[in-house]
């Protein structure tokens, strides 16, 4: 079986595949309202240290289990390990967390395909400026709608993943990502530009520090590692595929920095037009779907016809940014079927699809008729946010660099960065250290505020 797997086309197939798993609604939708919860641009400068100095190596670390095992997410563990039962054990973590995580993600996915729908019938352009944004709670607490925007969302990428890594997945991404980076330029043009826009630009470059606590790092350290899909499996379902010629150091640094840039580029392109529509920046989950369609409304009042244009392609560009992101996780449970049950990649994509919108109907119908259903004061699309991203992301991103840092000989993990001796090594003891010791204290240091405080 592992003579058969496919592998991605190249250096820049790597960057964009993994920068698409990256890149979507975890800069897009979550960055700009953790930023707002949180302080500003004190947020964003503990979000930047903790990408370059926490979540690169756990990073790398994912890539090097994922191409030194060449198997599923399941497997890779078991196989480096000579199946140890309690990494044998661990895989599994890897199947279950892109599981739920795909399972909410994709209502959110479902949402920006409503959004889409109404672009293209003019509502934003057609709605008071003052109005727009009260829209989107009576859609989310609605029944139907959401739950069947997020099917048809997620049928969608479980499409594109039953097309292959190198004919669907590799294909996809290398279309999408450029038309979102041009179009989250030209929003952020716009939102830069609009009356009281200043304050939102202030608000993210001048750190407030008595806004700084330890909860801030705590949830800093978990916005960078969803949006870098760290302890998903995702890297390390993508990791496999990757070449032994590609150098991972450059294809996982320029992932990262691509993911940096264009959380900051989202930021800039959200938050001014968030003090210009006077929303409350910490206003949670629906920020964007709130102020988003107030920049195209406002448009609309002025240059009615760009405005439409703009609106229609900015959200489809939102639905393909989801949608790679999105991708990546169904691929874990895809290429785990395949490899470990034997099924065909297209009845693989089917069980997964049933499993992850079984869940996410779940998570839709708990803004509406379920909304009572809570834990912990939490709905249930709430709850698995909560505990995919503050507990289990970093005990999965802790066990894979304590595998990397500890069990894995140092040989073989300077064999890997390497590639057999083939890559300048110069840098290689400078990020064991950080696989080894930093993030591994760092990890255990944000899980226990969490908890603590």
């Amino acid at each position: 079986m592992a003579g058969k797997r496919e592998k991605f086309g190249g250096r820049l197939a790597v960057i964009l595949a993994m920068a698409g798993s990256a890149i979507g609604l975890g800069n897009i939708w979550r960055f700009p309202y953790m930023v707002g919860e949180h302080g500003g641009a004190a947020f964003v400068f503990i979000y930047i240290l903790a990408t370059i100095f926490i979540s690169l190596p756990v990073f790398l670390a994912e890539v090097m289990i994922g191409r030194r095992s060449h198997t599923n997410a399941r497997d890779a563990f078991a196989r480096l390990s000579r199946h140890h039962p309690f990494w044998r054990a661990a895989g599994y973590l890897t199947i279950l967390i892109p599981t739920l995580i795909a399972s909410y993600y994709s209502v959110i996915g479902g949402w920006s395909v409503e959004y889409f729908v109404q672009s293209c019938g003019l509502t934003f352009v057609k709605t008071a400026p003052e109005q727009v944004s009260g829209l989107f709670a009576p859609f989310v607490s609605s029944t139907w709608t959401p739950v069947l925007m997020h099917l048809v969302f997620l049928a969608a990428c479980v499409g594109v993943v039953a097309g292959g890594v190198k004919s669907g997945i590799e294909k996809f991404s290398k279309v999408s990502l450029p038309v979102l980076f041009v179009l989250i330029i030209f929003i952020l043009g716009y939102s830069v530009a609009l009356p009281g826009a200043g304050a939102g630009v202030r608000y993210l470059l001048h750190p407030d520090w008595s806004e700084l606590t330890p909860r801030t790092f705590a949830y800093a350290m978990g916005q960078s590692f969803f949006s870098l899909s760290l302890g998903m499996g995702a890297i390390i379902t993508y990791g496999s595929y990757v070449s032994k010629r590609e150098n991972i150091l450059v294809t996982s640094s320029g992932t990262a920095v691509s993911d940096l840039l264009f959380a900051i580029l989202a930021g800039f392109a959200i938050m001014p037009a968030v003090f210009a529509a006077g929303i409350e920046p910490g206003a949670g989950p629906g920020l964007i779907f709130q102020t988003v369609p107030y920049v195209f409304s406002k448009m609309g009042a002025d240059l009615p016809v760009l405005s439409a244009a703009v609106s229609i392609l900015f959200f489809l560009a939102i639905i393909v940014a989801a949608m790679t992101s999105l991708i990546s996780l169904v691929e874990v449970g895809v290429s785990f079927l395949m490899e470990r049950k034997g099924l065909s990649r297209g009845r693989a994509c089917l069980v997964v699809f049933a499993i992850c919108g079984s869940l996410g109907t779940l998570c839709s119908l708990s803004f509406g008729p379920l909304a009572d259903a809570t834990v912990a004061g939490m709905s249930i699309f709430d709850l698995l946010d909560w505990v995919c991203s503050n507990i289990l992301l970093l005990t999965m991103a802790l066990l894979s660099v304590l595998f990397v840092g500890w069990i894995l000989p140092r040989r073989v993990v300077r064999d890997e960065f390497t590639n057999g001796g083939t890559v300048n090594g110069r840098v290689f003891p400078v990020l064991y250290f950080l696989i080894k010791w930093v993030a591994p204290i760092a990890v255990v240091i944000i899980f226990c505020t969490n908890f603590i405080l």
